[in-house]
């Protein structure tokens, strides 16, 4: 189901594992492996990309890519054991609803747009 971008903490992935989330990730598995690279398997494997990182909102919106979902996070390190349980019941809860969506996720709020 997901795929974990390598700035994703190791511990955001030992605890959707242990939540029965199906987790590939990118540090473990395709250490280095670029943005486009990670898009392309993301869309072979039908996964959504779980990331920190900016830059696939660029992807998403400035270049307007397609067919790919997204989970984007935003939180301070302080707020890591919050950002886990909303990320954890907020796949439990929309699961296949995420699909082609971009959303962003904090510990406050969640907001998912069409791609």
């Amino acid at each position: 189901m997901i795929i974990a971008d390598e700035n994703v903490h190791a511990a955001i992935i030992k605890a959707l594992r242990e939540n029965r989330i199906d987790v590939i990730s990118i540090q473990e598995e395709y250490s280095g492996m670029k943005d486009e690279q990670i898009i392309q398997l993301s869309k072979d494997m039908n996964r959504i990309i779980l990331t920190e990182d900016k830059d696939f909102g660029e992807w998403v919106f400035a270049h307007k890519v397609k067919e790919i979902s997204v989970l984007f996070l935003r939180y301070s390190i302080d707020e890591k054991d919050k950002i886990i349980l909303t990320l954890i019941n907020l796949i439990h809860q929309r699961g296949e609803l995420l699909f082609n969506k971009f959303t962003t996720v904090t510990i406050n709020k969640i907001r998912s747009r069409e791609i």
